[in-house]
């Protein structure tokens, strides 16, 4: 009688055992056991993301019961300015979506904890890209698992090409484009609303084999102040000519997509990231399409960067068990059936083909033109160094002055290496 019962015990702890083990991530991984688990997320959004990634909690939470998942959403701005007096009292979200102008900063701050060795054994990247996996490394280690990938382009309104007189080539270089923008203005309707500083200039200098930081980051990545003359010259040129609005018509707009010239009908197109296509697409309610960054040598400019990054707090007491949200968010199939690829097209190719038929018109678009661009793409610089945000604000300011006429392009090249490099030396 004591023998039989000695193996009933013996049976239930082994299928106790069987209960508790067996979690490797991946679409059909389980809680790790029965201890119960709280994992702070946080990210930045508009209220769509807010929705749908609730969805995905919810649904991980139906696998792993044991895990409680407390959130933290803002806008972008707001989300930053949360995030650092948390980081000066190591008080971080287990999980954070993370940025590419920031990840740097809190990577070399020892603020983001180290993933490389939970690569395909809590979080399977298997099928991921290493190019686009190595975004997401800082001196050898991997403080970031991107959420998807985009790249550059012109989304434009072919309708309002049109009306504007002019055409999109399939290909076209930087003198093409701006006779082109300027044709459209000389016409009465705005090619574009110019193009973000310092994403851009960035791509024209690739484009020249350089880059706006050094590898080092600790200075600028190029010499010549005649490229700067030439790029934000041109740009003034072409909202000079009316292919651009001023200054004072886009602050009008306050940033509001609905208030945008493309939304008046007065636009023809915005050169931006291609995850930005859709929303623009849906509040725009026209067709729309895509067309290629312009040269020459596109191919050296153009490249795949993260839309963003999912990263582990350093001071996370929990690090494996965030790390399998990452590996669900990453490669489980319904969940990314609800993500339809908002965050960027998915980094897992499996599962870039298991939503390919849950998709809109629109999101199809993306994911096609994306996969048109990659195989042609470069890799991508370095992340941007600890300092960038500063460098981006002073850039931004005086190109801002250069297009209201308040400073040449020339004096605004001078002013810009000395601040910025005045900056990126404390990186030395």
């Amino acid at each position: 009688m004591k023998r039989k019962g000695l193996l009933i015990i013996v049976a239930l702890l082994l299928l106790l055992t069987t209960a508790c083990g067996g979690s490797g991530g991946g679409e059909s991984a389980k809680g790790s056991g029965d201890e119960p688990v709280t994992l702070r997320i946080a990210w930045w959004g508009s209220d769509k993301r807010h929705e749908y990634t609730q969805q995905v909690i919810d649904l991980y939470k139906k696998d792993h019961p044991n895990v409680k998942i407390d959130v933290e959403y803002a806008s972008f701005d707001d989300y930053w300015k949360k995030l650092a007096p948390q980081a000066a009292a190591n008080q971080l979200p287990d999980i954070m979506q993370m940025d590419i102008s920031y990840i740097s900063q809190y990577a070399q701050n020892g603020q983001l904890a180290d993933l490389t060795s939970l690569l395909n054994s809590t979080i399977q990247v298997g099928d991921v890209a290493e190019s686009v996996l190595k975004t997401g490394v800082i001196q050898e280690k991997q403080y970031g698992i991107p959420t998807g990938v985009n790249v550059l382009g012109y989304q434009y309104v072919p309708e309002m090409a049109q009306k504007a007189g002019v055409e999109i080539p399939a290909s076209w270089t930087w003198d093409e484009y701006k006779e082109i923008a300027k044709k459209a203005g000389g016409n009465g309707f705005y090619f574009d609303s110019s193009m973000a500083a310092d994403i851009f200039f960035n791509y024209y200098l690739r484009t020249k084999g350089l880059s706006l930081y050094n590898k080092e980051g600790t200075a600028l990545g190029y010499d010549d102040d005649q490229l700067f003359i030439d790029f934000f010259g041109g740009l003034a040129d072409v909202m000079k000519a009316g292919g651009a609005p001023t200054p004072d018509v886009n602050s009008q707009t306050k940033g509001i997509l609905e208030e945008s010239q493309i939304v008046k009908g007065k636009q023809v197109g915005e050169w931006q990231w291609s995850n930005q296509y859709v929303a623009l697409q849906q509040v725009v309610n026209k067709p729309m399409k895509m067309a290629a960054m312009f040269g020459p040598d596109m191919e050296k400019g153009i490249y795949m960067q993260p839309t963003m990054y999912w990263s582990v707090a350093s001071s996370s007491k929990v690090k494996e068990e965030a790390a399998k949200f990452i590996d669900f968010y990453t490669n489980n199939v319904e969940a990314n059936k609800l993500i339809k690829g908002e965050r960027g097209v998915p980094i897992s190719a499996k599962i870039k083909d298991a939503v390919a038929s849950e998709l809109n018109e629109a999101t199809k678009q993306v994911f096609d033109f994306v996969a048109e661009m990659e195989p042609k793409a470069s890799p991508m610089s370095p992340p941007p160094p600890v300092g960038s945000p500063e460098v981006i604000a002073t850039l931004t300011d005086y190109v801002e002055q250069i297009n209201f006429g308040k400073m040449t392009p020339q004096d605004g090249a001078a002013k810009f290496r000395s601040d910025a490099n005045s900056i990126l030396s404390n990186n030395k």
